[in-house]
C-alpha cells in the first residue's frame, strides 16, 4: 500500500537552499524577467498557431502521446494546465525574441569564426611508449603496416578495438590544442607524427577534414551562443535581493 506524505512550501525552500540551489534558481528568475520586458519593449508578439506547435513539440519530446500520459506528467512536475500554457509562450517568446536579436548577426559571426566549425573524421591509438609510437608512424608512411593493423594490435578496449580507434567527427574544442593543431594542420587521408600529452602518446590518422557550412545546425549553435552570451552581460547588470517576508 503507498503512503502518503504532505511536503510544504518551506520544506521545498529549505530544501533548495540546503541543496546550495537558490543561486540557479534566482538566475532563473532573473533570465525570465529579462526575456519578458525585452520582448515586451520591441513589441513580440506569440500567434496562436505559435503556441499550438511549441506544445505539440513538447509533448513530442517529453513522450507525451495522450491526454491521460500529459495529465500525468503535470501532476508529476506539480503543473496546472494554465501553468504548462505559460511554460510554452515563454519558450516560443524566448526563441522569438533570439531571432528578433541575433538572426542578421548569425552569418557574419559564422564567416568571422569559421575556424571554430571545422571538424575532422580521425582515428586514434595511444601509447605509454614514445619510440614504439614513432617507429609505428614511420611504418605505416612506408606502407609495411596499415592503421587499423595497430588499432587491432595495441587498443585494449574491446569496442575501440573493433572501431579500429575511430573517433567519430569530432571538433577544436572536443580536441586537446595540441592535438587540435595537428590534426587540423593535416592534409588528408594522412597519419600524422605522434603527439604527446598527458594521456600518453596519440598516433593519429586524420581521414578528412570537414569544411564548415552554415547549416541549420550551425545556425542554432551560433545563435543560442549570441544569446546566452547577451543573456550572461544583462544578468551580471543586476544586484538582487530576495524578499524574505
Amino acid at each position: 500500500m503507498s503512503q502518503f506524505m504532505t511536503i510544504s512550501r518551506d520544506e521545498l525552500l529549505y530544501q533548495m537552499k540546503i541543496s546550495c540551489q537558490i543561486p540557479t534558481f534566482v538566475e532563473e528568475i532573473i533570465t525570465r524577467k529579462i526575456i519578458t520586458h525585452a520582448a515586451q519593449e520591441v513589441g513580440i508578439k506569440v500567434e496562436t498557431h505559435e503556441l499550438q506547435q511549441a506544445a505539440d513539440n513538447m509533448r513530442l519530446i517529453n513522450n507525451l502521446s495522450s491526454a491521460d500520459i500529459t495529465w500525468l506528467w503535470l501532476e508529476k512536475h506539480h503543473l496546472s494546465l494554465d501553468e504548462f500554457e505559460e511554460l510554452i509562450y515563454y519558450n516560443v517568446l524566448t526563441s522569438k525574441l533570439t531571432e528578433h536579436l541575433f538572426a542578421d548577426t548569425v552569418e557574419q559571426f559564422f564567416i568571422e569564426h569559421q575556424f571554430d566549425y571545422k571538424q575532422v573524421i580521425m582515428y586514434e591509438v595511444i601509447f605509454d611508449d614514445k619510440d614504439l609510437a614513432i617507429e609505428l608512424f614511420y611504418a605505416v608512411s612506408e606502407g609495411d603496416i596499415s592503421f587499423p593493423e595497430i588499432a587491432h594490435q595495441y587498443i585494449q578496449d574491446t569496442e575501440k578495438r573493433r572501431c579500429g580507434g575511430y573517433q567519430g567527427v569530432r571538433s577544436r574544442k572536443d580536441l586537446k590544442p595540441e592535438i587540435s593543431a595537428a590534426v587540423f594542420g593535416a592534409t588528408p587521408p594522412q597519419i600524422i607524427k605522434p603527439v604527446i600529452t598527458s594521456e600518453g602518446v596519440h598516433l593519429i590518422f586524420v581521414e578528412e577534414i570537414i569544411q564548415p557550412q552554415l547549416n541549420e545546425t550551425v545556425y542554432s549553435k551560433i545563435i543560442v551562443k549570441l544569446f546566452n552570451n547577451w543573456l550572461k552581460q544583462r544578468i551580471e547588470e543586476f544586484e538582487v535581493e530576495i524578499n524574505k517576508t
